[in-house]
């Protein structure tokens, strides 16, 4: 998906609508949202929005954010989206909607909203052309202070990611990219300099952007770069299925905690930031009341999850992965457990979906379902029970309505990992970008409002309860280039028409902008 950008707003439900007062820089009401891109070394990054932090943690108004990806939204970037059949639509993100050349134009629709935090990605390869020690590009440094300037100029507070999907085409040629230990001293290097550069302006940083998607689609399934899998898992080159995707999550994780180290020990002190990582995260109901259905719903989330989330945190894999994998995953050396337990200050959640979970341990699956195989978890995961779908389905096929998940995940992270602080990075309602549609039926968008209208109460109920949520980003502020998806899909608050490029707000827009003016409660809104 896309970046967006953010707002500060209090995330109200139909019975409160209280006025806040800001406080800069409080992390615990910090407003945030993001925009996502893949890129390599020509790649550019697109920007996403947030919203700046309050004065105390209030249950009824948590901070409200929009995101945008660099490549979905900037364009101009890499090479996968060129290779035929990658593409749904054949499409590639050489324009996508050219944020990169009217990102003021765009942050003067985020004003007149009311967003007030942007969340963005920066480009690995164009801060480092080689990707590792060596020469600045500082036309690349340049290029950000120009953003991030604009950006404190209009008051919108800079959250910004360091990689998201993306990933210098150089160190993957010359090591294999995050299959190489070598990566975790180069990904270290590059966020040093970008704390030196924009540290005194960017309190907000995120390490990894959803890095269990790009273990799982990278070099499980070989749908994303670096499209490597074995040829039960997928249509690949090369690759190993069943241990590939471990070698990289593990230097993943060890990437992030260097970052971290090195945030922590040179930069924090001095410059009063916090840093994060972004997770994918999906509920999982069990698909019957079954003491092995309920074992395989928790294994799902270890397998996904809690697979990045407790080394991080706890210093180790989950007890369900080493149970089942044994050797097959890594081993985390004594000098490295310092650096990964409590490795992070908030963590970023990007949660559209939930599904039903079945068990494959004790029972019978079907071979080549999505979570049956033993590296996979060894769970099947499915939107249908009894021929019924777990919420209202979507023109979207992965996309089904399920907003009680929402605060079923929520409370679930709150429970596992001490409550650390959280932020909802992306959650979002697409639609199908139907050819012979009007753009009338675009623009009245009321299942989008309806959708964010149930998941920001689900989020509110949880909050409620005690959950430690300080924002929510709504995906996404433009219609994008959404990957594999190309241009059939379109998540956007604002419509855009791809010749002309011309943005309009569509109804979700108009009611967004009603529901964080803090003037109202979420179902009490017109459009």
């Amino acid at each position: 998906m896309a970046g967006n950008c953010g707002w500060r707003v209090a995330v109200k439900s139909a019975v409160s609508a209280k006025r806040e007062v800001v406080r800069p820089l409080d992390p615990r009401t910090l407003h945030t949202s993001q925009h996502r891109q893949y890129q390599n070394h020509q790649n550019l990054r697109a920007l996403e929005c947030s919203s700046p932090p309050q004065d105390h943690h209030d249950p009824d108004h948590p901070d409200l954010d929009h995101p945008d990806g660099a490549f979905e939204i900037v364009g101009d970037i890499d090479l996968p989206t060129r290779i035929p059949g990658n593409i749904v639509d054949g499409s590639n993100g050489d324009i996508a909607v050219d944020h990169y050349h009217l990102y003021l134009e765009d942050l003067e629709l985020m004003e007149f909203i009311g967003i007030n935090t942007y969340r963005f990605s920066i480009s690995w390869a164009r801060i480092l052309p080689k990707g590792k020690f060596g020469n600045v590009n500082i036309a690349g440094i340049k290029h950000y202070d120009k953003l991030i300037n604009a950006l404190v100029e209009k008051g919108i507070q800079p959250f910004v990611t360091l990689t998201h999907y993306d990933l210098p085409q150089e160190l993957e040629d010359i090591y294999g990219g995050w299959l190489s230990p070598q990566i975790q001293k180069d990904f270290a290097y590059y966020a040093s300099i970008c704390f030196k550069y924009y540290g005194d302006r960017v309190k907000y940083w995120v390490t990894l952007n959803e890095p269990n998607v790009v273990a799982v689609r990278g070099y499980r399934s070989g749908i994303y770069p670096p499209a490597r899998c074995s040829a039960s898992f997928g249509n690949c080159t090369s690759g190993d299925s069943e241990s590939e995707p471990f070698i990289a999550a593990h230097n993943m994780i060890l990437s992030h905690a260097a970052a971290v180290d090195v945030y922590r020990t040179k930069y924090q002190g001095k410059q009063n930031g916090s840093i994060g990582i972004v997770m994918n995260a999906v509920w999982y109901e069990p698909i019957s009341n079954s003491a092995q259905d309920r074992l395989a719903a928790q294994r799902a989330q270890s397998f996904f999850l809690n697979w990045f989330l407790d080394p991080i945190i706890f210093g180790n894999y989950p007890k369900e992965m080493k149970d089942i994998l044994g050797s097959l995953l890594p081993d985390f050396h004594n000098d490295s457990f310092g650096k990964l337990k409590n490795g992070l200050d908030f963590i970023g959640i990007n949660h559209y979906t939930s599904f039903y979970a079945k068990d494959c341990l004790h029972s019978t699956c079907e071979q080549g379902g999505p979570g049956v195989s033993m590296t996979e978890g060894y769970f099947l995961r499915t939107a249908i029970k009894n021929n019924v779908p777990i919420g209202e389905s979507t023109a979207v096929d992965w996309l089904n309505v399920y907003p009680e998940g929402m605060e079923k995940m929520v409370t679930y992270l709150k429970h596992r990992y001490n409550n650390t602080p959280m932020y909802i990075t992306e959650n979002g309602f697409g639609v199908i970008n139907a050819p012979n549609s009007s753009i009338e039926n675009f623009l009245n968008d009321d299942k989008r409002v309806e959708y964010m209208k149930s998941y920001l109460d689900a989020l509110v109920s949880a909050i409620r309860k005690g959950a430690d949520v300080r924002g929510y980003i709504a995906w996404s502020f433009l219609d994008n280039f959404e990957w594999l998806s190309g241009y059939t899909i379109r998540f956007g608050l604002y419509h855009v028409d791809y010749i002309t490029l011309k943005r309009t707000p569509k109804s979700s827009a108009k009611w967004y902008k009603q529901f964080i003016s803090n003037s109202t409660s979420v179902e009490a809104v017109n459009v």
